[in-house]
């Protein structure tokens, strides 16, 4: 019997994780949720995902210096990005570093599944740790 993704997703906004959370676990996915990257790097599940979901902009360090860092360390789950605030030199670094989506919020329910789709996809290929 597989074992169910396990996806992260981090946002600031609580309504976002909120409504975020509920789209993907409608899809049969487990979640964990955070507040912000540094919460999510004290996590004890960080081995566990197939994919992180962040938000581009938010206090302390933002969601792509989360993927450079992790990245340095040689993490290499899939990121989809979303923001609210959309620039395209932030966007080509995010998936110049391998992001599978960069979303502009408010963004369509079927898109993001789609990108969730295409990063459990490529962690179990092996793109992932």
């Amino acid at each position: 019997m597989s074992k169910l993704p396990i996806v992260a997703i981090i946002d600031d906004e609580e309504s976002v994780r909120a409504t975020t959370d509920s789209l993907v676990r409608s899809l049969g996915y487990i979640v964990h949720t955070f507040a912000s990257a540094e919460e999510f790097l004290r996590s004890d599940w960080l081995n566990d995902f197939a994919c992180v979901m962040t938000d581009v902009q938010m206090p302390g360090m933002s969601g792509v210096q989360l993927q450079d860092h992790l990245r340095g360390q040689d993490y290499r789950v899939p990121f989809i990005f979303f923001t609210a605030f959309p620039d395209e030199k932030t966007r080509a670094h995010a998936l110049a570093a391998g992001a599978v989506c960069y979303l502009t919020k408010p963004f369509e329910g079927d898109g993001l599944v789609q990108c969730l789709q295409a990063a459990v996809e490529t962690h179990d290929r092996g793109g992932g740790n």
